[in-house]
């Protein structure tokens, strides 16, 4: 487990672990032997970038049941008909969660609940807002309440979903998608001393370290949620894809520099889609109880 390993903490937060996470390590092959005929899985944010590569590798290890949880219809379907051309023989469907309204994922789990049969979760949705702006249904900053307050609701929603209509013979998966950049979070003010604070402070806020918060705060979440939940029963870990290119992160930054300088930086340090999805893929088909509460990098449970 992750908390077992803060004596390495120091090295995977240098510039220098970065680039190896990013050149040198890899993220391993699915093996052979993985088939996932007759489970169900539901991936978030599946119908662009990270997601739907995820997506479209759980469909290629025999996944009979896809579930695409998109906030919108027509991009959902559209990801659903290009898949459903390369896996005819497979169930796909799209079901609609907009991450950033309570009613909405409430409304998710209770469709949810009428499944059949779970396996798989992975919240992969994700954001970085350029500006300052706030859910309009809740009022918290934008970035910390898609990235965590409601990845976290929809995690406590679904465990006992997954609990319940998991394969008889293995623990059901859950991943909440991470970041390495968790390792370089801070507080804008020491001052602050909740979550609540920091996070909904307009005048400290600071679109990436904005990010990286919410990604520190889910990794905590996670690893406090794995105390309350057995790995017999579910596993939960948080992998991290890292820095990825062919996804839409920062590309609705209205700064034309900054949005090029982050193409650039991406063109030069970031690794395939696919490479990054594998890892989501990884965590829920190979990883078992020892990544449990767990960081997941590279195939490898890290700090």
């Amino acid at each position: 487990m992750s908390a077992n390993l803060q004596h390495e903490a120091a090295w995977e937060a240098s510039p220098l672990a970065f680039i190896s996470r990013q050149f040198i390590q890899t993220v391993p092959s699915i093996p052979k032997s993985v088939d996932l005929a007759g489970q169900t899985a539901l991936v978030t944010g599946s119908n662009v970038g990270l997601g739907f590569d995820c997506a479209r590798q759980l469909l290629g290890l025999n996944l009979s049941h896809l579930i695409l949880a998109v906030r919108s219809q027509s991009k959902g379907d559209a990801a659903a008909k290009t898949l459903q051309a390369q896996f005819p023989s497979a169930k796909i469907e799209v079901s609609l969660v907009d991450m950033s309204s309570y009613k909405s994922i409430v409304a998710f789990a209770k469709r949810c609940e009428t499944l059949s049969r779970l396996d798989i979760a992975i919240l992969n949705v994700g954001l970085s807002r350029p500006k300052y702006e706030r859910a309009e249904e809740t009022k918290h900053e934008m970035t910390f309440q898609v990235n965590y307050l409601s990845t976290a609701l929809l995690a406590l929603l679904l465990v006992p979903i997954l609990k319940s209509k998991r394969g008889t013979t293995s623990p059901a998966h859950l991943s909440l998608v991470g970041s390495d950049t968790a390792y370089w979070a801070g507080w804008a003010d020491p001052g602050c001393k909740s979550a609540f604070e920091v996070a909904d402070n307009a005048a400290n806020f600071a679109s990436m370290n904005a990010y990286k918060i919410s990604k520190l705060l889910l990794l905590m979440f996670a690893e406090k949620l794995s105390q309350h939940v057995s790995a017999d029963q579910v596993i939960i870990n948080v992998p991290n894809p890292g820095a990825c290119k062919g996804t839409e992160f920062g590309a609705d930054n209205p700064n034309k520099l900054e949005r090029f300088m982050f193409r650039l930086m991406s063109f030069v340090m970031a690794r395939p889609v696919a490479v990054g999805a594998r890892q989501h893929v990884e965590a829920v088909t190979v990883k078992g109880a020892e990544s449990h509460g767990g960081f997941v990098s590279e195939g490898k449970v890290k700090p």
